[in-house]
């Protein structure tokens, strides 16, 4: 699990406000009525371009968390779609990962990634929670039997999205004994975009409760920090906006998921999220 850390080391991201995308059940705010122009994109596009260093193309290779991050991405987009949520509360399953993730509705998303763990969810009885599915998704499993849920390639898939969404462009470098393909970001202004929204989220727009706050910000912040590539977001701030935006960020990650949950049941698959990060 990744730790907040303060400014110590820069961001390996380099400098750069994403869109939200159509959510079929989801609310929108009025308060990200000023990104209405920009690219739509997924949360796990947004981790990834979060990651992504802007001339290399590529995330740090010392990064270790974001693979699980953009699976439990996929578990929340999912949610917020309106295709998945936690079983409802019952006298023996009160704890967010004692509850297992159940399917609501089963429409095509358009996103291969989306669609695919959505048939994964549908097709598996009995039902697994929060904390099976990252894993199953990422294949840390031990059980051999479900190692067809693990999902493939994903950071070069959600690459190629952003390719095609103009975003990001594809390159070839060559690394000594290996040549790999990296994909340098294209379009500067919609990364600017998305660092601009996470960064009001906790600056300009900071209401002191994580409940007050859009619930795909909320989201992005909590997937973030899981996948350790927070910093490159707020590396760019000046020292006294870091420190308050790291302040903030840090409250909203130290409450109480179980607590926070239960103030508002929208956002009970993120909270789910962290607290599955937070065990781990």
């Amino acid at each position: 699990m990744t730790t907040l850390t303060h400014r110590g080391r820069r961001s390996e991201a380099g400098g750069s406000v994403g869109k939200r995308l159509d959510g079929e059940e989801e609310e929108r705010d009025p308060e990200e009525d000023d990104d209405s122009k920009g690219t739509r994109l997924t949360l796990m596009e947004e981790v990834l371009l979060l990651g992504l260093k802007d001339k290399q193309g590529y995330t740090s290779f010392w990064n270790d968390c974001i693979s699980s991050g953009l699976r439990g991405g996929i578990l929340i987009e999912l949610a917020l779609r309106g295709r998945i949520q936690l079983e409802p509360l019952t006298a023996r399953k009160k704890r967010l990962l004692d509850r297992k993730v159940h399917l609501k509705s089963d429409a095509p998303t358009g996103d291969i990634l989306l669609d695919e763990t959505l048939r994964h969810i549908k097709a598996t009885e009995p039902a697994e929670t929060v904390q099976t599915w990252i894993e199953l998704l990422t294949g840390e499993t031990w059980n051999p039997f479900k190692l067809q849920y693990q999902l493939r390639n994903v950071r070069e898939r959600i690459a190629k999205n952003l390719v095609e969404k103009g975003i990001l462009t594809t390159e070839k470098q060559n690394f000594l004994l290996f040549d790999m393909t990296t994909h340098p970001v294209s379009n500067a202004a919609e990364k600017q975009r998305l660092l601009k929204r996470l960064q009001e989220g906790v600056l300009e727009r900071w209401a002191g409760d994580p409940h007050r706050m859009d619930r795909r910000t909320l989201a992005l912040l909590v997937l973030a920090h899981s996948s350790d590539v927070l910093e490159n977001a707020f590396s760019s701030l000046t020292d006294e906006r870091y420190e308050a935006a790291m302040n903030r960020t840090k409250e909203v990650l130290d409450a109480d998921p179980e607590v926070e949950a239960a103030k508002n049941r929208g956002t009970e698959m993120i909270w789910a999220i962290l607290a599955a990060f937070n065990k781990a």
